[in-house]
């Protein structure tokens, strides 16, 4: 495995880049929500200062060069989908270099010879379907119009503030009712179809619609990736629908693109945004506490010694970090410990960045160009497949027969790598989730080699084309970039941990216990991609609470 060398994005900032030690607001996490949230504030007139323990800014988007400045990889993260136009055009993001191209066709080959090619065309996508199931092929255009109605109530309430449920205080209640007429728009059976979404399981919901095993299984992938479950597992209707509902403006549904130069230009663009609104940013910069005194919080201390105070301080990392380890547990509510400590973040994704001689050449259309494999390029046989993988890892080890989530972003971006070779991105599953607390190489390695050799029996050569590869498993997910678990969502996106439970009930509304202290990860409500959505939403519950306090 290749060691992590460096990072596209990397900007220089660190000890004396600002020499003042008070400020409106900090923020704790460099990750693209922390940098959105700076953005918002400075642009409101507040000074922000961004701590980040790493020596670059990005978090889990980032551009990172581990084989030398030839090839560019995005480590974790790796294709957009979710950042609304909102943030996009508010953060005048695009001046600043964000520049996203839509990803093309989905293609999955078969060991039997057969494949799909999905386009999005829906005569051509019926004519690929029909040699599978002509009755698939029927009912496609039919379920994403289904998705699409559920979808287009749904997908608003990604932007709104979770209400207090519960809560019988006016302020509260209000909030309440807003929710309740937001929602006017699903009639009695949109929202059984709603609360269906929120409770099946992928493979229940598409055993309605679908027949074909190959089928229903290329459409379980957004059902359970990131997430430690099955296709059987409830909730996992839910994930495929999250994963479903953005778009990179191009005014399709469930839209993907690539940014240009890889995840590590988004935070990019976010953090000269932040920085041009008047926001600071120090790296190399882990905070050791949060400073906390009369129930309100007062600043950071930094493992160096340092502190920088300010009456408000935004926490973007993990709530295990924040709460766990940042500040004294006497602080806070003993139910709210406790919720925090129940909160699961566990995972079993394997990241694999490959590096390419050529583009692969699969058996059953070897004359694939570039454009046709710029989609999502699966290892992924059917339905059952995925569920064996997952039953490996929960049985207790690596899954026998991975399945993989991967793209090939070079064939639309050639700045990541040389004229005539390629960069692919695994985004792959599962290992037991208990593998975040060792590193595991040996079984990782071996794990890996499983990938690509599933890649090469439906595309012979593949493997031979790999001139580098880079493998991150939990361990290093948790280790390296705070993603405890491994969990790429900060959190499960089970039912029990979403919407007003997400991170604890009474606090999804991105305050916490102590006062002055609000939390913008991606455990919040919105979070779960790189979507910007947690630091947006927090930052106008900051500045929402300054025009209340007045």
């Amino acid at each position: 495995m290749d060691r992590y060398e460096g990072s596209q994005n990397a900007q220089s900032a660190g000890p004396g880049t600002d020499p003042r030690k008070t400020y409106d607001a900090i923020i704790v996490g460099g990750g693209h929500n922390g940098l959105v949230s700076a953005a918002y504030l400075a642009r409101a007139g507040l000074s922000p200062l961004v701590v980040e323990a790493r020596a670059v800014t990005g978090g889990a988007a980032t551009t990172e060069t581990p084989w030398g400045p030839d090839f560019k990889v995005t480590a974790l993260s790796y294709v957009m989908s979710l950042m609304p136009p909102t943030i996009v055009n508010g953060l005048e993001l695009e001046r600043h270099g964000y520049r996203v191209v839509p990803m093309g066709p989905d293609f999955m080959p078969f060991p039997d010879g057969r494949s799909l090619l999905l386009t999005g065309e829906e005569a051509h996508d019926g004519a690929e379907l029909s040699a599978f199931s002509r009755k698939d092929a029927e009912n496609m255009p039919k379920y994403d119009a289904w998705l699409r109605g559920i979808g287009d109530v749904l997908a608003p309430l990604l932007l709104k503030t979770p209400p207090n449920v519960g809560s019988t205080r006016p302020r509260d209640l209000i909030e309440q009712l807003r929710l309740a007429w937001g929602m006017r728009g699903l009639s009695t059976r949109g929202t059984a179809d709603a609360v269906r979404l929120f409770t099946m399981s992928v493979e229940d919901l598409l055993d309605q619609w679908f027949e074909s095993p190959e089928v229903k299984g290329t459409m379980a992938i957004n059902g359970v990736i990131g997430t430690w479950a099955g296709p059987a597992e409830p909730g996992t209707a839910y994930v495929m629908m999250h994963h479903t509902i953005g778009d990179v403006g191009d005014g399709k549904m469930g839209g993907w693109g690539y940014p240009i130069g890889g995840m590590g230009a988004v935070s990019a663009a976010i953090r000269a945004s932040a920085e041009a609104a008047g926001a600071h940013v120090i790296t190399d910069a882990p905070v050791e506490r949060i400073l906390v005194a009369g129930g309100r919080a007062r600043g950071v201390a930094l493992r160096d010694g340092r502190e920088f105070t300010a009456p408000i301080v935004v926490a973007a990392t993990h709530p295990k970090i924040t709460f766990l380890d940042q500040i004294d547990r006497s602080e806070l509510p003993a139910d709210f410990v406790a919720d925090i400590e129940r909160w699961r973040s566990r995972s079993g994704v394997v990241k694999i960045n490959v590096a390419l001689s050529g583009l692969p050449r699969f058996s059953s259309r070897p004359d694939l160009s570039a454009r046709e494999l710029s989609g999502s390029v699966e290892l992924c046989h059917s339905l059952e497949y995925i569920e064996r993988a997952f039953q490996d890892a929960r049985e207790g080890r690596a899954a026998l027969a991975p399945f993989s989530d991967s793209v090939i972003p070079s064939t639309l971006d050639p700045t990541l790598c040389p004229e005539g070779t390629h960069i692919m991105s695994m985004f792959t599953q599962w290992v037991p989730h208990t593998w975040a607390a060792e590193p595991h190489t040996a079984e990782l390695d071996a794990y890996a080699d499983r990938v690509i050799e599933g890649y090469d029996r439906l595309a012979p050569g593949f493997k031979a084309s790999v001139i580098h590869r880079q493998v991150i498993g939990p361990h290093q997910m948790e280790q390296e970039y705070g993603l405890v678990g491994g969990n790429i969502f900060h959190g499960e996106l089970s039912p029990d941990q979403l919407f007003h439970m997400r991170p604890a009930p009474g606090y999804a509304g991105f305050t916490t216990p102590v006062k002055g202290l609000y939390q913008c990860s991606s455990a919040t409500h919105g979070g779960g991609g790189v979507t910007g959505i947690a630091g947006y939403l927090c930052s106008k519950r900051i500045l929402r609470d300054r025009r209340w306090r007045r």
